[in-house]
C-alpha cells in the first residue's frame, strides 16, 4: 500500500510527528498508524468493492486523512472512518470533510459515551 502511495506521488506530512528524529523515521512512524493498518487488513481480507469501516478512539491525523483519500481512489473502495468526533467518508476521490471543513459530527452525549 505504501509503495502504491509513493507511485502516485503521495508525500507524507511529517510536521505532525513531534519526536526529534530523521525524516525517514518519521515517515515510518506515520505508516504504522492504526487506521492505515486497519485499511491494509481490510483490503486483504475483503472482496473488491466492499466498504471498509474503521472505528477509532483518537482523532485521525492530517497525514492519514490525505493518505486515506488516495487509498480510496487507488483501490476504488469506499472507506468510512469514525474517530472520536466525526465520521470521515472517503468515496470517489472525495472525503466528506471537503478539505476538513465540514463533517458529520456525533452528538456530544455519544462522544462522551464512546
Amino acid at each position: 500500500m505504501n509503495r502504491l502511495l509513493d507511485m502516485v506521488g503521495f508525500v507524507p506530512d511529517t510536521s505532525e510527528v513531534l519526536y526529534d528524529m530523521d525524516e525517514e523515521w518519521k515517515e515510518g512512524v506515520l505508516s504504522h498508524h492504526s487506521e492505515k493498518l486497519a485499511i491494509a487488513f481490510g483490503l486483504i481480507s475483503t472482496k473488491p468493492g466492499t466498504t471498509i469501516r474503521i472505528a477509532k478512539n483518537l482523532r485521525v491525523c492530517g497525514n492519514c486523512h490525505s493518505a486515506t483519500k488516495l487509498i480510496s481512489k487507488i483501490f476504488n473502495r469506499e472507506i468510512i472512518a469514525r474517530d472520536r468526533n466525526r465520521f470521515h467518508h472517503f468515496r470517489d476521490v472525495r472525503a466528506s470533510l471537503g478539505g476538513r471543513s465540514s463533517s458529520l459530527r456525533l452528538p456530544k452525549q455519544s462522544c462522551q459515551s464512546l
